[in-house]
């Protein structure tokens, strides 16, 4: 009796340690045919297959969740945030978020929010940022998350600093990629030949984000991004170079829906291409890739500034090839009274644009130059103020170059991108 009694005292031992350890690793029970090699363990995450076709994930330290997918020392995004898997339920305004199983709604949010999703705030639909499910009163809304951007995803150097002023052959203007590292050449891959070919410039302002005008994508929000990609070092279209270049696939093209060309004059003239890194990670500094910095919202500098433009384009109007090389141009940035002057593009040019010409109308952006930057020196640091946009011809009398004014779109940029420390201009020395 005495014996019966000691092993049913083992037994019960046992059981309670098994339940006991199944609690702390949070540890829960599985079809057999998702784990027969025991691939879906995340992070690390260890199978252990028990009788009646059942098992568990056994997760490593810092992790948790059916397939360990939930991680408990992360405390920032990278990029968009789609690779979250942070435990933040909270809104920015402090709200708590609902579970996501308890919003009867379909969106085809996959794994991302069915496997472990709780109330966790995440980014199942490639939105700016990670997102939860809030109730106000009885309406259930959709707001971001109170989330922390990692600082390893913004390159931790300053922005809009070059490695080297390298000199320029004079009267010829090309440059190299080390004195404008932001430059970003946009491709776009033909659909008979397959061969990627120059589309249009653009401009670094976050590792995964490339600002260019709205022109070079004529489809719009149905552009075909995966025919696009995008170089970082460029120094010449019709070679590589491995030690300088970067290339990425892009992820998503946000168009401005305000852009209006339908009377030439090329309104909201502004893009954002997001690039498709690795773990939230894309562009890494080099002395040939580095951030230009963004001035605060409608920051202007005053007529007769001296800046750069830079781009592929064409040497002269007329010539029918683009430049191979990159090349920089200086050009003098002109008041709005001038530029909107009857004598010039009168009513064409609106308050979201500016223009900037040299004064014996000799320099001037040209095509291939669309989308590439105009850029101002401001205590040192290289400061985006314009995109290339449109204008008549090259280097013609009373038609200098038109610009979108980029500080007239910092709320937009952050709205799209989430990089409010970027757009908030605070490396623009105060006034």
């Amino acid at each position: 009796m005495k014996l019966l009694l000691s092993l049913l005292l083992l037994v019960a031992g046992v059981s309670s340690l098994q339940t006991d350890f199944l609690k702390n690793w949070n540890l829960e029970q599985h079809s057999h045919s998702h784990h027969r090699s025991g691939s879906s363990c995340q992070n690390g995450g260890t199978f252990i297959s028990l009788r009646h076709n059942r098992g568990f994930c056994l997760c490593p330290k810092g992790f948790s969740g059916i397939q360990c997918e939930t991680s408990l020392l992360v405390q920032c995004f990278s990029g968009d945030g789609r690779d979250y898997r942070g435990t933040v339920a909270k809104s920015e305004s402090g709200q708590r978020c609902l579970r996501w199983s308890s919003v009867k709604t379909t969106y085809g949010l996959g794994p991302v929010v069915r496997n472990g999703g709780r109330n966790y705030c995440r980014n199942p639909d490639q939105s700016a940022s990670p997102w939860c499910w809030v109730q106000s009163g009885r309406q259930i809304t959709r707001k971001s998350c109170k989330i922390p951007r990692c600082e390893v995803g913004l390159m931790p150097e300053p922005c809009g600093e070059r490695p080297q002023k390298l000199y320029k052959i004079v009267g010829g203007k090309i440059t190299t990629v080390e004195s404008h590292p932001w430059m970003a050449s946009i491709f776009q891959k033909d659909r008979r030949s397959q061969k990627s070919i120059f589309q249009c410039g653009g401009t670094l302002i976050a590792p995964c984000w490339i600002l260019s005008a709205a022109h070079c994508f004529p489809d719009g929000a149905a552009t075909a991004v995966g025919r696009l990609s995008v170089t970082l070092g460029k120094n010449m279209l019709n070679e590589t170079d491995n030690n300088r270049e970067q290339t990425f696939n892009v992820d998503k093209v946000i168009v401005h829906k305000g852009f209006d060309n339908r009377n030439g004059s090329y309104n909201n003239d502004i893009a954002l291409l997001q690039l498709k890194g690795t773990a939230g990670q894309c562009a890494k500094r080099t002395d040939s890739v580095h951030t230009a910095c963004l001035a605060p919202k409608h920051q202007m500098l005053p007529p007769g500034v001296s800046c750069d433009v830079v781009g592929y384009g064409k040497e002269n109007d007329r010539l029918w090839y683009k430049s191979q090389y990159l090349r920089e141009a200086k050009v003098e940035l002109l008041s709005q009274s001038v530029c909107t002057d009857k004598d010039y593009y009168g009513s064409l040019v609106t308050n979201n644009m500016f223009c900037a010409g040299s004064p014996d109308w000799s320099k001037d952006a040209c095509k291939g130059d669309s989308g590439g930057p105009l850029l101002c020196e401001v205590n040192g640091r290289m400061f985006l103020f314009g995109i290339v946009s449109w204008g008549e011809g090259c280097s013609r009398k009373l038609r200098p170059g038109v610009y979108t004014r980029v500080t007239n779109y910092n709320r937009w940029i952050e709205e799209n991108t989430g990089l409010s420390s970027i757009t908030a201009g605070s490396m623009y020395p105060p006034k």
